[in-house]
């Protein structure tokens, strides 16, 4: 049983655990619900252990994945939930945009 909430080569992404959001609606929420600085911080802290993030994940296969790494791959869907908001707006939500709160995506077979 593991002590950590990542695998041990991302330990120090671990001040950021609360991005390990389970799903597509949490992701949107914190997003829009977060300051700039903090989604800012996330982003800087990431983006620059991505490759050796997806060669991890890359190594496992998806449906075996720990915890830990789970956490991670969620930690990666995060990233890219508040890209557009880092790299595009410059702030959590789009200027009249669709309203996070009415998005709620379904499953498709």
């Amino acid at each position: 049983m593991s002590n950590r909430d990542l695998p041990k080569p991302f330990e120090d992404l671990e001040p950021f655990i609360g991005w390990a959001l389970p799903d597509e609606v949490s992701r949107g929420r914190r997003r829009a619900s977060s300051p700039m600085a903090d989604i800012q911080a996330f982003y800087d802290a990431l983006l620059p252990r991505m490759e050796e993030v997806l060669g991890y994940l890359n190594a496992h296969p998806l449906k075996e994945l720990s915890p830990e790494a789970e956490r991670l791959k969620n930690m990666v869907l995060s990233l890219a939930e508040i890209g557009p908001a880092v790299e595009f707006y410059g702030e959590p939500s789009v200027i009249d945009g669709f309203p996070t709160e009415r998005f709620l995506p379904v499953a498709v077979d």
